[in-house]
């Protein structure tokens, strides 16, 4: 198993970087239960990506001409409800926010009455149930901290695509990360993520080369 630390100054920097860490030192293995079952997939066996000012526009990665954009803020705006709130659309089995919702209210109350000092504020995603369904939540767990008056999150991936889904997930949490430092009155911190399932489809390797090699 290979430990990979990635640091970068923002989002779209992260983005890139794993891009080429994930092209280079992925291992290339046939999905054999998942998504794109039968298929090839390029996975790092466990990455950190510590990005220190993850509040930076824009938020989503600038590619270069002739690579189509891995997302829009069109569409993070329209995935931060998935995010923050409970409501689910029909033909969806859950929403993050079905299992965030009431803990980010808790989180922010916690510490505007306790005070900063604890370990304690960590919001969690999916429960034991989780694994029967067909598509478990990738986003397992938000971790917070306080430090030197910044709010910091601690996200962790169970499994994450990261051509698509990494800079629309980033940016939404960082959205949620501004709008809870907002509410407790600090100001915007780190973003770390972690995954042992940070990978690239193969249908998106062509796609992750250019972007990679033209950045």
């Amino acid at each position: 198993m290979k430990i990979s630390l990635i640091e970068a100054r923002d989002l779209s920097e992260a983005w890139f970087l794993c891009l080429r860490r994930t092209l280079t030192d992925g291992r290339e293995y046939r999905i054999e239960r998942g998504s794109y079952a039968g298929q090839l997939r390029k996975e790092l066996d466990f990455v950190v990506v510590q990005i220190g000012h993850p509040g930076t526009r824009p938020l989503i990665p600038d590619v270069p001409q002739g690579v189509p954009p891995p997302t829009s803020m069109a569409y993070v705006e329209e995935y931060l409800p998935y995010l923050m709130t409970a409501h689910k659309r029909g033909g969806e089995q859950y929403t993050y926010g079905q299992y965030l919702e009431w803990q980010i209210k808790e989180v922010i109350k916690m510490y505007r009455d306790d005070g900063y000092n604890t370990n304690q504020a960590f919001m969690a995603v999916g429960d034991a149930k989780s694994i029967s369904l067909a598509d478990p939540p990738c986003l397992r767990g938000i971790d917070t901290r306080i430090r030197d008056g910044k709010l910091h999150f601690f996200a962790y991936f169970r499994s994450w695509d990261l051509w698509a889904g990494f800079p629309s997930n980033l940016a939404a949490i960082q959205l949620l990360k501004e709008y809870m430092s907002g509410e407790i009155g600090v100001g915007d911190g780190e973003l770390v993520a972690m995954s042992k399932g940070l990978h690239l489809y193969e249908y998106s390797w062509e796609l992750a080369h250019a972007a990679a090699r033209m950045d």
